[in-house]
């Protein structure tokens, strides 16, 4: 009987997984495996939000493995050594597995495939985590693109709302002894600091079908206006199941299309803003790929030379915990920190704050997104705090620095999102709630605290030393 192994990373699924399909399809058996090595990741080990939902996700693909009369094997340790003991094990004769694309999963992957090849097993690679690789989109020049609407334009020439790959009903599934408990990886915290992740979320490959259906039955009709409103839920919370691979863009494109065929033509939602906003996902992954030292430098080496205020850990902190002073950026911190998520304009916000008003390095926001977001993914973690922060691709200017005040009264106008997320301010009169300030005795008796700094003048030197920076 014919075995191949089945390395599970970052595609947590069974449906529309292609590696899972080509070994069900070239043997009679297949060992399901997950290796914890997060050693392996370089400085991107996933963070404290990132283990929690992981530890759901494997408990999720165990439980469905078992419907199909399997077990997810579980080993810890190196990637190699791991796979070399399970393949004499299981006198397996093949590995598969679905690609990363970080630059340190990249260089450990290529090691793996040539050491287990000379030694005569066979190994092969898939695509389940994007529409197109990296390498396959490419300028008229073939080059990578830098600017996101014409890689766009070349992208979405060779979408396909094709119907994804079913789970094989030929999987049958290899078992062997030594599988380490999945509580014994540690990826819980120690202190009970996730109840608000427990109530927000329910990873696993069924919890990202069921928010795909909750976002293609009701906010897929408005989502080009309500994307932006953080106290709607008018997005459609799928970074963090696209990012464990609990479900694939194609699956997302097909189930949004044919639901969208069902709709009178009339009342028919347009599915292209979202579908661009996945656009911009794979943009991150192609300059993740072609550019892999910008998770620690500047894309555009300009901002080399720009002089960053020094880092202030005080000040960090407050705006860690949402205690600047300022109610939509305080508001964006404590929801990250209750639910592992913030809304899009808001990271933008809340960024740029740090970046500009404070004059803080962007890498000082990245890591802390990287340990406190449940969909901390590098290519668009990178890609976002470069963009915001001006020294990115395709980012936005500098010069263009978000009015946190302006933001929300244009976004929140009613203060929905701020009382849900302050509740110091909770009972403050809507005309006094964007800006506590203005009454210092409403600061005092609720206890929330005076901007640490003042919008007008911390944006006026964070463009002088713009200016300053370009000679």
């Amino acid at each position: 009987m014919t075995t191949a192994i089945l390395l599970s990373r970052r595609d947590l699924r069974l449906t529309d997984n292609p590696a899972l399909t080509a070994a069900c399809a070239a043997h009679e058996q297949v060992l399901p495996l997950y290796i914890h090595a997060p050693g392996e990741e370089a400085d991107w080990a996933p963070g404290a939000a990132s283990r929690w939902w992981l530890h759901h996700s494997l408990a999720s693909l165990q439980q469905s493995l078992r419907t199909h009369g399997g077990e997810l094997h579980i080993r810890q340790g190196d990637t190699l050594a791991v796979l070399q003991t399970l393949l004499e094990q299981t006198n397996a004769g093949a590995v598969y597995w679905n690609r990363l694309y970080e630059p340190a999963a990249i260089e450990r992957d290529k090691r793996i495939k040539t050491v287990l090849r000379e030694q005569g097993v066979e190994v092969h690679s898939c695509n389940a985590a994007l529409w197109c690789e990296p390498w396959q989109i490419a300028t008229k020049q073939d080059e990578p693109y830098r600017v996101f609407t014409p890689y766009w334009r070349n992208l979405r020439t060779q979408l396909s709302a094709a119907a994804p790959l079913p789970v094989p009903s030929s999987l049958r599934c290899a078992k062997v002894a030594d599988s380490v408990p999945l509580e014994s990886l540690a990826l819980l915290p120690k202190s009970s600091w996730d109840s608000g992740l427990r109530e927000a979320w329910m990873p696993g490959e069924q919890g990202a079908q069921e928010m795909l259906e909750l976002f293609g039955d009701d906010a897929i009709g408005d989502y080009a206006q309500a994307r932006d409103l953080p106290a709607r839920y008018g997005t459609s919370r799928l970074s963090p199941h696209l990012h464990f691979g609990e479900i694939s863009p194609r699956q997302i494109h097909h189930a949004l299309h044919a639901q969208s065929q069902r709709v009178d033509a009339r009342r028919r939602p347009d599915i292209e803003p979202y579908l661009r906003e996945l656009g911009w996902r794979e943009f991150a992954h192609h300059l993740l790929y072609h550019f892999p030292r910008t998770p620690m430098e500047n894309f555009n080496p300009r901002f080399d030379g720009f002089r960053w205020a020094a880092a202030d850990e005080a000040l960090l902190q407050r705006w860690q915990q949402g205690r600047t002073g300022i109610p939509l950026v305080d508001a964006g911190m404590r929801e990250l920190w209750h639910t592992g998520w913030m809304h899009n304009r808001v990271r933008m916000i809340v960024a740029s704050f740090l970046t500009k008003n404070l004059r803080q390095h962007w890498q000082h926001g990245a890591r802390w997104f990287w340990d406190t977001l449940v969909d901390a993914d590098l290519a668009n973690n990178t890609l976002g705090w470069q963009w915001v922060a001006g020294c990115g691709a395709d980012a936005a200017p500098y010069f263009r620095v978000f009015n946190p005040l302006t933001q929300a009264l244009k976004f929140d106008p009613q203060g929905i999102y701020l009382r849900r997320w302050l509740p110091e301010l909770a009972e403050a009169p809507t005309a006094m709630l964007h800006e506590p300030w203005k009454d210092p005795a409403l600061l005092k008796r609720n206890g929330y605290p005076a901007p640490m700094v003042d919008l007008g003048a911390s944006r006026a030197e964070a463009l002088a030393a713009y200016q300053l920076s370009r000679g």
